[in-house]
């Protein structure tokens, strides 16, 4: 078994193998449930991990945990970090350190239902407009071999790439 990035790359090979011989084995479902708190308070699952949400209390919330919009850029960079592991690893590229920081901007007026002042120039529409990554990795290879490391990851993140376009969203409402 070769380890790299505490990774089993002779297994990653094997997925990969799977999904080449049958294509409809890289179809992946997958889901997630969310109940109210109460006040801003949220708990999310997902297969049997669980996660807490709230606002700031700048928004009324109460401050107990991060809010959505902010587990979106932890999300992002959650999936990027783990295709730097897991590329690098394939590769044989041994990684030292992965840092990624993440920001981006909301305007307010447009969760809120407001009209902004024209002035301004706020977005009317509630989510992000742009969000900016800043990448440090360190590794076993030359700058130039971690950059296309780094080009590579970023074409395939699934939270990326889900950022980046439409996506067709189907809500349905059931009263109780």
């Amino acid at each position: 078994m070769a380890l790299i990035n505490g990774l089993d790359t002779e297994k990653l090979m094997q997925v990969v193998e799977q999904v080449k011989q049958n294509w409809e084995a890289g179809r992946t479902v997958w889901k997630a449930s969310s109940r109210w708190l109460g006040g801003f308070k949220v708990e999310t699952s997902s297969r049997d991990f669980r996660i807490q949400f709230d606002e700031p209390e700048m928004l009324c919330g109460t401050d107990t945990a991060a809010n959505p919009v902010e587990v979106v850029l932890q999300a992002y960079g959650a999936c990027l970090t783990i295709g730097y592991a897991m590329n690098a690893a394939v590769r044989g590229i041994r990684l030292d350190d992965i840092q990624i920081e993440l920001e981006g901007e909301i305007d307010l007026p447009g969760f809120l239902g407001l009209e902004p002042p024209e002035s301004l120039n706020m977005d009317k529409l509630p989510g992000y407009k742009s969000i900016t990554v800043r990448v440090k990795i360190k590794g076993d290879a030359d700058a130039n071999t971690l950059k296309e490391l780094h080009e590579h990851v970023v074409s395939t993140s699934p939270v990326g790439i889900t950022l980046a376009r439409p996506v067709e969203i189907k809500t349905e409402l059931e009263v109780l």
